[in-house]
């Protein structure tokens, strides 16, 4: 049912916004132990089974607001490789650091992986969590690959690089960095791994 003050049922769209949005107030708030689906349903007024329909489980609405929070990130080749992963890998970094602060005072000084763990090990465990993760990656990362293949054709990038391994490059260590190091993803970080990575690649 819709909730107070609304006249029927929302639609099928107004209700995935309302959920999404529901889902991330109540997950940057709550965290991963505290997060309730039912919660996040009575939040929206949408009712639970519609919400069921959609996500089945906990994680696999927690991968949806991912989604759409990186979904949010634009991907553009404006002529500047470097300029362009430097801002992509910044923005991405600083969703990463606020979800791994989720349901965590302001004051907290843990660096652990927090949320981002979680959702690594539900799709550890789960092979249809672990499905829906890696097609999210595999439809934000072709974007990021297509980037790197406009540079190599631009003349950016030696014509022999390998998109791909550059791009594992700067995945492998942001992601590293937050579930293994707990160290800061911060610009001065974001700028060297960038440069880094480009060093032997840019022509």
């Amino acid at each position: 049912m819709g909730s107070a003050g609304q006249r029927g049922r929302p639609r099928s769209g107004e209700a995935d916004v309302r959920l999404l949005d529901a889902a991330l107030a109540l997950l940057l708030d709550r965290g991963y132990d505290r997060f309730s689906v039912d919660e996040v349903a009575a939040k929206a007024g949408v009712a639970k089974t519609t919400l069921y329909r959609r996500w089945p489980t906990k994680d696999h609405l927690i991968v949806a607001v991912v989604a759409r929070l990186q979904d949010s990130v634009p991907v553009e080749y404006s002529g500047d490789v470097r300029s362009d992963l430097t801002r992509y890998l910044g923005e991405i970094a600083a969703g990463l650091d606020r979800m791994r602060r989720a349901g965590r005072p302001a004051t907290s000084g843990e660096t652990s992986a927090g949320l981002v763990a979680e959702v690594a090990a539900a799709a550890a465990r789960h092979a249809d969590v672990g499905a829906a993760v890696q097609a999210m990656f595999h439809r934000r990362n072709a974007l990021v690959l297509a980037l790197l293949g406009q540079a190599r054709e631009r003349g950016e990038l030696h014509a022999d690089v390998e998109p791909e391994v550059v791009f594992d490059q700067l995945a492998g260590a942001l992601y590293y960095r937050l579930l293994i190091t707990g160290r800061p993803l911060d610009a001065a970080y974001i700028d060297r791994l960038v440069g880094s990575a480009l060093r032997g690649a840019s022509a």
